[in-house]
């Protein structure tokens, strides 16, 4: 079993997202936040029912929830479904 969710792996995977994936931040904002004019965004941190953004929002800091469609069991649970929800993402018009 992978490591479980403690805020200091809430920590590790969004340091990993927002230095390597800033990309794929912004289209969780778009596609499951719903704020389609953001421009970037961070991960602030990271729960088994979800993600809590920092985007950028019509030039406005603007705080964002997205939630997992399941509740996520550790830390290699997060890594496939980041990935998943990123493919995701990818496939709706922007």
């Amino acid at each position: 079993m992978a490591d479980p969710l403690t805020p200091s792996i809430s920590d590790r995977i969004c340091k990993h997202m927002n230095e390597d994936h800033a990309e794929a931040i912004v289209l969780y904002a778009k596609a499951y936040a719903g704020a389609t004019s953001t421009t970037a965004a961070e991960m602030v941190s990271i729960d088994a029912q979800g993600m809590n953004l920092m985007a950028q929002v019509e030039g406005a800091a603007t705080p964002l929830r997205v939630e997992f469609d399941h509740e996520l069991q550790d830390s290699e649970d997060a890594h496939q479904t980041l990935i998943a929800m990123v493919r995701q993402a990818r496939t709706q018009p922007q």
